[in-house]
């Protein structure tokens, strides 16, 4: 199978959906004429045409808005923002008309929209650059918030969230969109709130989602050195989430790890870790841990990140704590 980038991935995605039907559009700043900010929509300006790939002003909200609007008249718009830190100028375009359009036109209006571009930490962007929304759009009923972690689930991920007649928060990362990996040739799509087990294990269950999950691969790799066997899920979306997989998961290992890259309050892993003591508690031996970024802003500094982010060292000790090794 051939390998290609997370922007390649991405960009085929968008490709493939938008020659198939004529209503989709792109729009965000520097989509167009830049290629995009992080190349994912490169090439596309000259296939589909000023009116499909649309350059914007610095204006989350205005284009938020536009875009709300033309997914009301039959539209179905993809709108990319430069990062999710940006899109908080645009909130509330999303969460208070994109999320809600539905319930309050008594069903008589879809919003089929995607909101898609990078979230949390990239490096040194420091506290206003380096915010994990994930569960802060996961709260909002009304919208769906899928978190891929590798080329192939972006690209399935993509493509049915572009379909879907409800709004889609698809995030994405800043230093996944050089990544490689296999990716079918043929048409697929990946459902929404199915999550995948990466890797099937007997002594502990792990559950992450996005970026971060390839810190978790590589502190399972480390375990397994030690015989230590990980289950670990990634979750794909976080709303809605796939508990069904994590709570059997649990019962067959008796042990859970979360690890997500947010603060600490009130985040998915809090959600998920509620979901199995209410309804797998009798097969825990061991509390739930979570592992999670440090309750404060990121900061610019290298060593200061370092013990800000959840690391392969951290995850080690968390699993190893939960079997009474540590």
């Amino acid at each position: 199978m051939r390998e290609i980038q997370f922007r390649e991935a991405l960009r085929e995605a968008l490709q493939e959906e938008m020659r198939l039907d004529e209503n989709i559009y792109l729009m965000g700043e520097e989509v167009a004429e830049y290629d995009g900010a992080y190349k994912v929509s490169q090439g596309m300006l000259a296939e589909f045409g000023a009116k499909r790939v649309i350059d914007t002003p610095i204006s989350e909200l205005g284009f938020a808005g536009i875009s709300v609007g033309a997914a009301m008249n039959g539209l179905r718009p993809i709108v990319e923002f430069m990062t999710f830190n940006f899109a908080l100028v645009g909130i509330d375009q999303i969460i208070n008309n994109a999320a809600k359009m539905y319930q309050m036109s008594g069903g008589q209006i879809n919003i089929p929209i995607v909101f898609r571009g990078p979230t949390a930490s990239a490096g040194q962007l420091a506290a206003t650059h380096s915010q994990a929304f994930d569960n802060w759009f996961a709260n909002c009923p009304g919208l769906k918030v899928v978190v891929p972690s590798n080329p192939a689930d972006a690209k399935g991920l993509l493509k049915t969230s572009i379909r879907d007649n409800d709004p889609v928060i698809f995030m994405e990362s800043e230093q996944m969109y050089g990544d490689k990996g296999p990716v079918p040739e043929e048409e697929y799509l990946i459902p929404l709130g199915l999550a995948k087990v990466i890797r099937e294990g007997t002594d502990v269950t792990m559950v992450t989602f996005g970026k971060i999950t390839k810190v978790a691969i590589n502190a399972v790799a480390e375990l397994e050195k030690e015989g230590i066997s990980v289950e670990l899920i990634d979750l794909r979306t976080v709303r809605p989430i796939d508990y069904d997989t994590v709570i059997q998961s649990v019962k067959k290992t008796n042990r859970l790890v979360i690890v997500e890259e947010s603060w600490p309050l009130g985040n998915i892993s809090t959600e998920v870790a509620f979901k199995v003591q209410r309804e797998a508690f009798d097969y825990l031996d061991a509390p739930v841990i979570r592992i999670n970024t440090a309750d404060t802003p990121s900061a610019y500094s290298p060593t200061l990140l370092a013990e800000f982010l959840p690391n392969a060292e951290r995850i080690v000790k968390a699993v190893k704590k939960v079997m009474y090794r540590d």
